[in-house]
């Protein structure tokens, strides 16, 4: 520990459970009149921030997730688009630093940036971070996250990453992407699913294996205390088994991001109603859609 520095227990205390009732920019009408920030930052607690890109820059709207530790903070994903005119993501990182950093003094601190998959509405800001002092990128591909997470070895494995004091566990949960990796935090009870999850199209690439990942959360998020399960859109609407038109930039009736556990089993119900031979099925939260 460098001297001054505070010491946050992140193991002997857990951060109490939030509500998310958070009304997130969702776009406008007119998107050349849009007044929504670039970026929409959302402090869950004073160690967690939930970041959440403007429609209008890109319609995909990802939401990203800062966590910090007692060593380095992480970033979950770089967003859709690369231009840091257009979408300021390091500024508001090394800004979102700096004042954790002026309320936690440090004499060292660094970040790491990890990914959820690596289709470009993820990872387009990976560039912003080249050349930024004590930073680590671990590319999102599989030949880079993989072998970094260990799943090259050992698929089935539950790897770490240690912040600090705050570890969060990480599984590879292919079906979406072929590398797929999901992340849970213990400190908050996050599950973090990127696109396997969340309220909108579950964009399915290969059905058995996305089937085999829905049961392993499942199983995994039944021994451990998860408040919510958190994905990186929102494409339903608030009518039941009804979804925005991709490419929409104007989404005023936007259902929470927040999930639940009881999702999970959901989704396994709906795969199973489906069987084998697999089909676009809508479901009040979520659609199944498998691609070829």
């Amino acid at each position: 520990m460098d001297a001054g520095r505070s010491f946050i227990d992140f193991v002997g205390q857990v951060a109490s459970p939030q509500g998310l009732d958070v009304r997130w920019i969702h776009g406008s009408p007119s998107a050349k009149h849009n007044t929504d920030p670039d970026i929409q930052v959302h402090a869950y607690d004073e160690h967690t921030f939930i970041l959440r890109q403007n429609k209008a820059i890109n319609y995909e709207a990802p939401f990203l997730f800062l966590l910090f530790g007692n060593a380095q903070a992480m970033l979950i994903d770089t967003g859709a688009t690369a231009s840091a005119e257009f979408f300021p993501l390091r500024r508001v990182v090394d800004e979102l630093v700096g004042g954790w950093l002026a309320r936690n003094p440090r004499g060292t601190y660094h970040l790491l940036v990890l990914h959820t998959h690596p289709h470009g509405d993820h990872v387009a800001g990976d560039g912003q971070f080249a050349g930024r002092p004590d930073t680590t990128v671990i590319g999102a591909d599989l030949a880079s996250a993989w072998p970094y997470f260990g799943f090259d070895q050992d698929p089935g494995a539950v790897a770490q990453v240690d912040l600090g004091g705050r570890a969060l566990e990480c599984l590879a949960t292919p079906g979406h992407h072929e590398a797929a990796v999901t992340f849970y935090d213990p400190w908050t009870g996050f599950l973090l699913t990127g696109d396997t999850v969340y309220p909108g199209r579950l964009y399915i690439t290969d059905w058995p294996a996305f089937t085999r990942t829905i049961d392993r959360l499942i199983e995994f998020s039944g021994r451990r205390r998860v408040t919510h399960v958190l994905g990186c859109h929102i494409e339903m609407t608030m009518r039941s088994g009804v979804d925005y038109p991709i490419r929409t930039t104007y989404q005023p009736e936007e259902p929470p991001l927040q999930m639940t556990t009881g999702h999970l089993r959901e989704i396994r119900a709906a795969l199973e109603e489906i069987g084998a031979q697999p089909a676009r099925c809508a479901f009040p939260l979520f659609i199944l859609w498998p691609e070829a």
